[in-house]
């Protein structure tokens, strides 16, 4: 049992991409099945509802293959930076509450900004600057710097 248990905690993010995953999925299917009754009904408004329709899980699936992409991009490159060492170490101070203390973390994060910019085309640069940039509580710019990482990764390979 506590194999198991530990296998779940170990797994948790990849089981709930997997639950969200499916669930989308099965979304998809049935809004691509609603979508092709709407189109055989004659009513003229039925049909262009369901050409409207039919958009949604062409949309739904082209977001899900890249996310998952991205996903699978980053810990592919995580596991790199492991390997190499050159994992950055999340040694910053914590609040009662188990949030980053956020000063500590804009301090750490002008290392990692100074860093991706002298080695600009070096995706391991990037990847740590998207952890600072996480660390630092900003994730829109933390998902566009690992967004680099993983071109630069994949340009590389």
């Amino acid at each position: 049992m506590n194999g198991l248990l530990a296998g779940f905690r170990k797994n948790r993010t990849k089981i709930w991409v997997g639950a969200v995953t499916l669930l989308l999925v099965f979304y998809l299917v049935v809004s691509f099945q609603r979508s092709l009754l709407l189109l055989a009904d004659s009513n003229l408004t039925a049909k262009a509802i369901g050409a409207a329709y039919l958009v949604l899980p062409i949309v739904g699936a082209w977001a899900l293959i890249r996310e998952l992409m991205f996903g699978a991009r980053t810990e592919q490159m995580a596991k790199v930076l492991e390997a190499e060492g050159g994992l950055p170490v999340d040694e910053l101070p914590r609040t009662p509450g188990g949030r980053i203390v956020r000063a500590a973390a804009d301090a750490e994060f002008e290392k990692y900004r100074i860093e991706a910019e002298s080695a600009p085309d070096d995706w391991r640069s990037w990847f740590r600057l998207s952890c600072a940039y996480d660390a630092a509580g900003d994730r829109k710019r933390a998902r566009a710097s690992m967004r680099d990482a993983v071109r630069l990764f994949t340009a590389a390979s």
